[in-house]
């Protein structure tokens, strides 16, 4: 049984679905993509330091192909995000076990919900760019539309994991917290994140 879900929420620009590391895609729906390769899903995926630098230069050319620049969040959006998900995971009541919020890609614990993780994802998404649009701070606003509707700040997809044992969660949870210090960052300690106290009878992972 499913207890919970390790997602991965990318930023608009930060994984193309012909990355040389891999990707998830199953396609390249982007036209100003197109000319830089199929979908790397075959590929076994692998970091940004394990790339050659002719990959890290295509790797570049394709993201500044793109329609609008690859987002890269600063603290202050990082901090912004944060707040959304905080809203939106007490309105609904979700229980978030671990968030790590990286410029380019956030990594979150999702304790299992009546909602699919898919719409959980999507309604966190969705509460975060709203925090964004009204704090003034939208990585994209610049390239609004006429009636000032920035692009998606998100990748239009989301990586998942389902998580089926206490084990698997505490595996997960560690990774989250530990994730920033891969790019030189500190941990991340977010004080409205739930608290995980294992499966035993008296915790319920979803409403």
């Amino acid at each position: 049984m499913v207890h919970a879900y390790h997602v991965i929420l990318p930023m608009y620009g930060f994984w193309l679905p012909n990355d040389p590391r891999g990707s998830w895609s199953q396609f390249v729906a982007s036209w100003e993509l197109a000319c830089f390769g199929e979908t790397t899903r075959h590929l076994e995926q692998r970091t940004l330091a394990q790339l050659t630098d002719e990959e890290l230069a295509h790797r570049e050319a394709a993201r500044k192909a793109l329609k609008y620049p690859a987002v890269t969040l600063n603290g202050n959006q990082a901090l912004t995000i944060a707040n959304g998900f905080k809203a939106k995971a007490a309105a609904n009541r979700y229980e978030i076990l671990a968030c790590s919020i990286l410029p380019e890609h956030t990594h979150l614990v999702i304790a299992r919900h009546r909602y699919k993780i898919e719409q959980v994802a999507n309604l966190l998404k969705g509460a975060a760019t709203r925090q964004l649009m009204e704090a003034g701070i939208h990585p994209l606003a610049e390239f609004a539309d006429a009636d000032g509707k920035p692009p998606h700040v998100w990748a239009t997809h989301q990586w998942k994991a389902y998580l089926d044992s206490e084990e698997a969660i505490e595996t997960a949870i560690a990774y989250v917290i530990e994730n920033p210090l891969k790019e030189g960052k500190k941990r991340q300690d977010w004080h409205w994140l739930a608290p995980y106290r294992g499966l035993d009878k008296g915790w319920t992972t979803y409403l």
